[in-house]
């Protein structure tokens, strides 16, 4: 919502997305993709999923968690990448530095998005406007382009920089906020997932103005215990600071295998596969968690989860994996179909102490350390970790890793968090 106005007064956040991040990069890398339809995601033969799709892709109805070969038929002639997520990687980060040297606070929510505080004084006093104009100028020069909204909070900024995708900035200047969000539909809003919109709209509720209107005993009978503070935000009321980093609420890995699993053996096999590298990412956050989640997508797409809570946090895979394998038993029967197969691990809790890699180890070799790892075992563990970060998650692999048939794991995050973008845990 534009406006003739020179001086911002109060917070200011910037809301910056980079548009079909994964695609954007391909075309770039490649001149002669460029305005065609250019699709990352898995092979359609194997039953794989759409990461990112370029706008030209979107045209014909193709969006990112679609099942490949359903992509395959929408748009035959559209050009497929695997994916290469270090490129992603490096161009992210050259987002980020762009992102740090404008803004008092900067905090990524996923590869190719970011919370900016560009408020004026915190870290410059030039207008917040000018700011963001010089980031989108910025990002464009790095081959990109992104699309952001500029407003008082992260809500607003969040619906704005989505409101005239791609390549566009929106400002909502303060005190308009109101009058911006009452005619968008309700599921604008980060929070109103598909079936919250659903049950609102069958309540007549159908855009943020009217949800506004709820008082807190009808949204907490309508949403729950989150009602009230939905409604607020649908008014354009968020306190919300943009923290400077935001830890990741979960780590997890998924598989989605080529052809449905059926035997009990080859389910654990990869079962302890996806566990070991949770294992890994944990110590290698320095995270510990306490509650242990499955998940199961049948062959007939049914999805399963389940979650079991540990009485002390641990980052030990041996500790964590014979209760990944119980809830699996919870849920499963040998026979049926097994199309996708996730383990998380969330819950957590910062450690107690940093302990040395060899201290005590000799006096009692098997005692535990108060999060996971026993002496022996944790210092195999600690010592694949480091040679996997030095030379790559191929370098050591079990025997069982070789005879798994499936896709990839999903990638992560800089924040730990699988990335399908949103970087959902299991569940």
């Amino acid at each position: 919502m534009e406006q003739d106005q020179e001086t911002w007064t109060g917070r200011a956040i910037l809301h910056v997305d980079l548009d079909a991040f994964f695609a954007a990069v391909e075309q770039l890398d490649h001149p002669e993709w460029r305005g065609k339809p250019v699709i990352v995601g898995g092979d359609a033969s194997r039953r794989g999923v759409v990461a990112t799709a370029s706008y030209e892709a979107r045209r014909f109805g193709i969006h990112s968690a679609m099942p490949s070969a359903r992509a395959a038929k929408l748009c035959p002639d559209a050009i497929w990448a695997p994916g290469r997520f270090e490129r992603y990687r490096e161009l992210s980060k050259a987002v980020r530095s762009i992102f740090e040297s404008e803004a008092a606070r900067v905090q990524p929510v996923s590869i190719d998005e970011a919370f900016l505080d560009v408020t004026p004084g915190e870290f410059s006093d030039e207008s917040p406007v000018d700011i963001a104009v010089r980031i989108r100028k910025r990002v464009a020069e790095l081959g990109i382009t992104c699309s952001a909204g500029l407003a008082a909070s992260k809500t607003v900024a969040k619906i704005a920089s989505d409101f005239r995708k791609p390549d566009s900035l929106t400002i909502v200047w303060p005190g308009t906020e109101a009058a911006f969000l009452e005619p968008l539909p309700v599921g604008a809003m980060s929070g109103i997932g598909p079936q919250t919109a659903t049950r609102l709209q069958r309540l007549g509720i159908l855009t943020l103005g009217e949800l506004a209107t709820f008082d807190d005993a009808t949204a907490l009978d309508v949403l729950g215990s989150y009602g009230p503070s939905v409604v607020r935000r649908a008014r354009g009321i968020d306190n919300r600071p943009v923290h400077e980093s935001e830890a990741a609420k979960s780590v997890s890995n998924e598989r989605t295998f080529a052809a449905d699993i059926h035997d009990p053996a080859e389910l654990e096999r990869a079962l302890e596969s996806l566990a070991e590298r949770v294992g890994a990412r944990l110590r290698a956050s320095g995270t510990a968690g306490r509650t242990v989640t499955v998940k199961l997508r049948y062959g007939d797409f049914t999805t399963r989860t389940v979650q079991r809570t540990l009485p002390v946090p641990t980052d030990n895979v041996l500790e964590f994996l014979p209760v990944a394998r119980e809830l699996v038993r919870s849920i499963w029967s040998s026979g049926i179909g097994v199309r996708l197969l996730g383990v998380g691990v969330s819950g957590f809790e910062e450690r107690a102490e940093q302990l040395d890699l060899f201290q005590g180890a000799a006096s009692n070799p098997n005692k535990a350390d108060q999060h996971g790892a026993t002496g022996r075992a944790g210092r195999v563990f600690q010592g694949l970790d480091a040679v996997r970060d030095r030379f790559g998650e191929g370098a050591v692999r079990f025997g069982r890793d070789v005879r798994i048939t499936a896709a990839p794991a999903k990638e992560a995050d800089a924040s730990g968090n699988d990335v399908a973008k949103d970087g959902k845990a299991p569940g």
